[in-house]
């Protein structure tokens, strides 16, 4: 396993674009004041050993190099050593709407935005539990495996989208079944569902798949996004919205009914989300009162250090920076290695 110790200092190479800009802005200033003097290209004939392009060779040298050094102090490092770890905790999967539905902007920014957003902050909470994620439209899928790593969570959780689902609709049976099959059958710890949905089903019967998960000793809650109002379905932007076959908007509402028959099957909670809160935090609340048992990871312990090989690199391309002048050689210039007319310019 590869990780920086100090990842922090990676926010200097944030610096690699400004040092552009003002070595830009240098040789700018530096041309326009041979403009003073006269015809650019004339009196650069004047200054035989000038050469920009070799100024720009230096330069991307000594940027390669701070790259390696900035990589250096940010520690890189290789896993060495797999140890087994056994913690307290539970395991816990998110089964996310990605139906095109998810688009409504009756929450904001809109229903799957500021339903990824809860789930991130939720992660910030985790500790010792794990977490999967499962997307669902038409059909579910494992989008990230149960896992320990909040890292990979998250980064998997912002890749999310509407439509990465081909198959339209909202199967949130598929859902529950995938996510019940998903759960490590060897682990003695809680297991939970929280299914993040409009609520409008259209592929099959959640509340059955609810009430097999709950004779296997899961808990479903559920988290109503949208209101029963309903919204259009935006599309493409510029004010277009999703139309029937008639040509009539289509407005999707937040269906608490079957929310609510899932949540009471499954022996959890039905929340509504608002624009103020989604509702995951507050059934944080509750999981974090369920009995964690132990659960076993395989994390790695030692790590080699790896820095050392980074800073040779940036310690070669300095002694190549070095070496190259900054003006033309006018020895180096002059000799005809290849018997041409005339000598190359370097």
């Amino acid at each position: 396993m590869f990780r920086f110790s100090n990842p922090e200092y990676l926010y200097l190479l944030l610096v690699i674009p400004v040092l552009i800009a003002l070595y830009w802005y240098t040789v700018r200033i530096q041309k326009a004041n041979i403009k003073l003097f006269g015809k650019f290209d004339t009196v650069l004939g004047l200054i035989p050993g000038m050469s920009f392009v070799r100024g720009w060779v230096k330069m991307i040298f000594l940027l390669n190099a701070y790259l390696f050094v900035v990589l250096a102090l940010a520690g890189p490092q290789f896993g060495a050593k797999l140890t087994e770890v056994k913690r307290k905790g539970i395991e816990l999967i998110i089964a996310l709407d990605v139906s095109n539905s998810m688009l409504a902007e009756d929450i904001q920014p809109n229903r799957i935005e500021r339903a990824k957003q809860s789930i991130s902050q939720l992660v910030d909470k985790l500790t010792n539990d794990h977490i999967g994620l499962i997307v669902f439209s038409g059909d579910a899928y494992v989008q990230l495996p149960i896992t320990s790593d909040y890292a990979s969570a998250k980064m998997f959780l912002s890749s999310i989208n509407p439509g990465m689902v081909p198959k339209q609709g909202t199967a949130i049976g598929s859902a529950i079944e995938l996510a019940a099959s998903s759960f490590n059958p060897e682990s003695k710890a809680s297991k939970v569902i929280v299914v993040i949905s409009d609520g409008e089903n259209h592929e099959d019967d959640p509340v059955e798949s609810a009430k097999v998960a709950a004779e296997n000793g899961i808990v479903i809650h559920t988290i109503g996004i949208g209101s029963p109002d309903g919204a259009p379905i935006p599309i493409g932007g510029n004010q277009n919205y999703l139309k029937d076959e008639n040509g009539n908007v289509v407005v999707t509402k937040l269906d608490e009914e079957t929310l609510s028959k899932i949540a009471v099957i499954g022996n959890g909670k039905y929340v509504r989300a608002t624009n103020t809160q989604l509702g995951l935090l507050p059934l944080f609340e509750n999981i974090n009162k369920m009995q964690r048992s132990e659960i076993k990871d395989k994390v790695y312990t030692e790590y080699n250090e790896q820095f050392q090989y980074l800073l040779a690199i940036a310690l070669l391309i300095l002694i190549v920076e070095f070496i190259i002048l900054e003006r033309k050689n006018q020895w180096i210039s002059g000799l005809n290695l290849f018997g041409n007319k005339r000598g190359g310019e370097l």
